[in-house]
């Protein structure tokens, strides 16, 4: 496989080159490599050449590089003094004891590494596209039942190889200390060890079962909230009850009927009637069109908060992630939205 190499190689982010570089602009870039290099591109004959001279290089020896590939040292020798002759440089210095670099050979090693990365990375890349998803899943999932349910399950019909292990629950987990391939959670992301998709927005809403309205009254105003049995969230990690806003001004003190960690059992409890929860429009979208609960004030200014998914940082994402993150984004568009045909 031939591979052309840029000479002109200054650093790493330079400008693309163009045709009308002059040879002491190319000096200036190389200026301690014979005069005779006066072509802008290096033809090398195989990548072996290369990975030959980095193991040289790296190991001080052309006997251990040549154990690392199961040729002789001769063989080594052979090789990087062919590679020398096309670049037209000496990249070793050579003794009957002991082989080093010279300046030059300093200046290509650095670029080779870089190139033997960027190749192994496109590799790798095309393994994982041809690689079917199979293999163990872990994901953190809000309980949320009636939103990701039906996705969840959708997912596993559609890849049977993969294997789902969920943990739901309502609290914030580290997706790297904890061992996650992927996270759906709420808020913004600041970590950055991990990649991110945003699946869409969504707002909180008041809720309550149409026999808690029928008893209690129903309020016409935010302030009427104080009069009212309410189901707050309290948050996991804090202990600290969710803020109402912003139809609840910060300083309204609002009671406290019932206090859950989790979504879910708040959403039980309104729809059998024991008070008014400030939920998200995803965890009660099926309840208020099956009737069981009720928006209240519905006129109320609403704050949209983001849902996302997260999974660590990196270049190659294995297949089941890739299809998930695919997947999840795919579908989240149409459960997000409440009012979707």
């Amino acid at each position: 496989m031939a591979i052309l190499l840029v000479a002109a190689l200054s650093s790493a982010t330079a400008c693309p080159l163009t045709n009308e570089v002059r040879s002491h602009d190319k000096r200036a870039a190389f200026p301690n490599i014979a005069d005779e290099m006066d072509v802008m591109t290096i033809r090398i004959e195989s990548v072996s050449a290369m990975k030959a001279f980095l193991q040289a290089a790296e190991l001080r020896s052309f006997k251990l590089a040549g154990q690392q590939f199961g040729l002789s040292s001769s063989a080594i020798g052979k090789t990087i003094a062919k590679l020398e002759e096309q670049l037209g440089v000496r990249l070793f210095h050579r003794s009957t004891r002991a082989i080093r670099l010279t300046v030059e050979g300093e200046m290509f090693l650095a670029r080779c590494r870089h190139i033997l990365s960027e190749i192994e990375a496109a590799e790798a890349e095309l393994a994982h596209t041809t690689a079917a998803p199979r293999g163990r899943l872990r994901v953190a999932v809000p309980f949320v039942l009636d939103l990701l349910t039906p996705l969840l399950a959708a997912f596993m019909e559609k890849y049977p190889e993969i294997e789902l292990d969920l943990d739901f629950n309502d609290r914030m987990v580290d997706v790297i200390e904890d061992g996650f391939d992927a996270v759906i959670r709420s808020g913004e992301v600041t970590d950055s060890r991990l990649m991110h998709v945003k699946l869409g927005d969504f707002s909180n809403l008041l809720v309550a079962s149409p026999d808690y309205i029928a008893r209690a009254g129903e309020p016409c105003t935010p302030s009427d909230l104080v009069n009212h049995r309410l189901l707050h969230h309290r948050f996991y990690e804090t202990g600290k009850l969710g803020e109402w806003d912003p139809i609840v001004p910060e300083s309204t003190v609002l009671p406290v009927a019932l206090a859950a960690t989790s979504l879910e059992p708040l959403i039980r409890f309104a729809k059998a009637g024991h008070g008014i929860a400030w939920l998200p429009d995803f965890a009660v979208a099926e309840s208020i069109r099956a009737g069981d609960l009720r928006e209240v004030l519905p006129g109320s200014q609403k704050r949209k908060r983001a849902f996302r998914l997260l999974w660590p940082r990196s270049k190659t994402p294995p297949p089941k992630l890739s299809v998930f993150v695919k997947f999840m984004t795919e579908a989240m568009k149409i459960g997000l939205n409440p009012n979707s045909e």
